[in-house]
């Protein structure tokens, strides 16, 4: 057998399967960034609707008298609140 397909063989295992950047970890690793850009894609959105909602609250009275309403469960004085549970269960 000629030696230099021997030898070119064997370097092309050697790449493919024990390699430290091996196919297979190259493979692994697009796909963590694949789903780590994701992650940051919802999270930048999540930042953006936080920001809207902060200029909201910061500068609209009435927004921030419905989010204090909403979360805090905060009322006017002679106001009653009744609280209703959702018989259907979130998944």
């Amino acid at each position: 057998m000629n030696k230099y397909l021997l030898c070119a063989a064997f370097f092309v295992v050697w790449m493919l399967f024990f390699d430290q950047k091996d196919v297979f970890t190259q493979w692994d690793r697009k796909q963590e960034l694949k789903g780590l850009e994701t992650k940051k894609h919802y999270y930048e959105q999540e930042i953006e609707k936080a920001k809207k909602e902060l200029g909201d609250l910061q500068n609209n009275a009435a927004a921030l008298e419905k989010f204090a309403r909403e979360r805090y469960m905060m009322k006017k004085d002679g106001e009653d609140i009744y609280m209703m549970d959702d018989p259907t269960p979130k998944n």
